[in-house]
């Protein structure tokens, strides 16, 4: 959860352009695909832990099948929509050339569903969703996903606004 958090704070902020000429826009499209991949990383751990552990009767096909596990379907089901959808945008972002950019944009919206399905799984079907530690660390991923879209969406609307609105404020016109 955290990674994921982190991967869809660091993609709105590449998609503003955060640090504008200062951090190149490589390096932050570097770093979201890094992040991206590292937390693949420990999702497939945490998944195979799943799987190996004995405590839950959970199978590798439960882990990708959406809502086909006879464990906690609905909660186990949702963590592999999340999963599935993580693939989805992972291939397609492999292929973006391929693709196109149209397309691409269009699917990766399906980031930010991930992320809320992923917290939703979590909630439900964590062992220590009650602990004071899980509750501030859930709390304090959905902080930063929601500065970080209320970000981009108040950075899209400024963007959208004819200049001599942007710039009424500032330069003393319009007064």
């Amino acid at each position: 959860m955290l990674f994921l958090t982190t991967v869809v704070a660091v993609g709105a902020m590449s998609a503003v352009r955060v640090g504008g000429r200062r951090v190149p826009r490589f390096v932050l499209a570097g770093l979201h695909r890094n992040l991206t991949l590292v937390g693949l990383g420990f999702l497939t751990v945490h998944i195979a832990a799943a799987v190996i552990d004995s405590y839950a009767p959970i199978g590798l096909a439960d882990a990708v099948v959406p809502f086909a596990s006879a464990y906690r379907p609905i909660w186990l089901g949702l963590g592999a929509l999340a999963f599935d959808t993580l693939l989805v945008l992972t291939v397609t972002s492999l292929l973006r050339a391929r693709i196109g950019l149209r397309w691409w944009k269009a699917l990766h919206w399906a980031a930010y569903a991930c992320w809320g399905t992923t917290l939703i799984h979590a909630l439900g079907t964590g062992t220590d969703t009650r602990t004071s530690v899980f509750l501030f660390l859930a709390g304090l991923c959905c902080a930063v996903v929601l500065a970080a879209v209320a970000w981009r969406i108040a950075t899209r609307a400024t963007r959208r606004l004819p200049a001599p609105a942007r710039s009424a404020g500032t330069t003393g016109e319009g007064r």
